[in-house]
């Protein structure tokens, strides 16, 4: 692992629609979970402004803050580490990365990037991707079960869903900050 810490078990996801609560969300979160700063929709300064807002606050509650962008600007920014494609991810391992997938191919594309830990979705239905077909509880266990780095489950994750499908890591965006 990239970092001296575990892979916390508890993500939340930052997007424009829940914006407005992640203060509250990341006072919620137990110590030590992990927050993936996205916000796609800010303009480049106001995403900055935002980050080191966010960051402080994810901080203070003991929880790793990852950005998702390059490995450049997580290192700028004083990220913890990286979310993104396998592609995307730096060679070295001086950040935590965390790579997306959806498929088998995606998941063995995260093994040979080295992940730190892979984000496997779509669980259940989510409003994130309102047309993917979900894996479901079955699919997602099965390919899960053959990565290599830890899997966190993502994708219509509430604490219910967590607790029915009883996997150890899980994110959410909604269901972690409604």
């Amino acid at each position: 692992m990239a970092q001296d810490q575990t892979l916390p078990e508890l993500w939340l996801l930052s997007d424009a629609r829940n914006d407005a609560g992640l203060e509250r969300a990341l006072a919620a979160l137990p110590r030590g979970s992990g927050f993936v700063f996205r916000h796609y929709h800010l303009e480049p300064q106001a995403r900055r402004k935002r980050f080191a807002e966010l960051a402080a606050a994810a901080r203070k509650h003991g929880h790793r803050v990852i950005l998702s962008d390059s490995p450049v600007k997580a290192r700028q920014w004083g990220a913890d580490g990286i979310y993104g494609h396998a592609g995307r991810m730096p060679t070295d391992d001086t950040l935590l990365k965390l790579v997306t997938a959806h498929d088998w191919k995606e998941i063995v594309a995260a093994d040979r990037a080295m992940a730190d830990g892979i984000f496997l979705s779509p669980v259940f239905a989510t409003r994130s991707h309102a047309h993917a077909k979900p894996l479901g509880s079955v699919r997602f266990r099965m390919l899960a079960r053959k990565a290599k780095a830890p899997v966190i489950a993502l994708g219509g994750m509430t604490r219910a869903k967590a607790k029915r499908l009883d996997w150890p890591r899980w994110g959410a965006i909604d269901g972690l900050s409604e």
